[in-house]
């Protein structure tokens, strides 16, 4: 006879750093953003307050499976973040990794091809001017991108389109990076962008 185990499955942690949160906070006040990605904005901050799955489902309106799957999607992604940080990437730059964590195009099921450090290093490495590793252009384009990490030695290969992707861009590998089209002195001062 075999035998079901009946042990609780635990949420997974959520850590949310002070930047992370300054972010997930404004994204839930603001009145231009999806309400898709204010309510799973919500529910990293709550679940990061150590509110219950079952307590949120409740609170947001929603059922519980959809806050597990949240939660745990965040918990998947804690590492790249802090990577990210690590990197002292700037805040224009870490808005738009939450952004595309909290997006319905991020699959946390599907195995990471690319490690959290790996990430956080062509991140830094979009930060550069491209002119500082010999290309004649102004903006980074995905393309230029991805043969740059290539020839840095960051990865053994990454497309254009992941790239985009990452970065929150569509299909159209040859159109520059918007997030990366200023310079960082530049970006620093920018008007806060509206969300999605």
């Amino acid at each position: 006879m075999d035998h079901v185990s009946l042990m609780p499955q635990y949420a997974p942690v959520v850590v949310v750093t002070q930047r992370q949160r300054t972010i997930l906070e404004r994204l839930c006040r603001s009145s231009t953003a999806e309400q898709r990605l204010v309510e799973r904005a919500k529910i990293v901050l709550l679940s990061a307050d150590g509110v219950l799955c079952v307590e949120q489902a409740a609170s947001l309106g929603v059922d519980a499976q959809r806050v597990r799957r949240w939660r745990r999607r965040w918990a998947d992604v804690i590492g790249m973040l802090a990577s990210a940080e690590a990197q002292e990437v700037d805040d224009d730059d870490l808005e738009a990794l939450v952004l595309n964590v909290l997006r319905d195009n991020y699959r946390s099921g599907v195995p990471a091809k690319f490690a959290a450090e790996q990430l956080a290093q062509i991140i830094a490495l979009a930060c550069e001017e491209p002119a500082k590793f010999g290309l004649p252009v102004t903006h980074w384009t995905a393309g230029d991108l991805a043969r740059e990490a290539k020839k840095q030695r960051i990865v053994d290969g990454i497309s254009p389109r992941h790239i985009a992707r990452f970065f929150g861009g569509g299909g159209d590998q040859a159109a520059p990076l918007a997030l990366l089209a200023q310079p960082q002195d530049r970006r620093s001062g920018s008007a806060r962008r509206r969300y999605p």
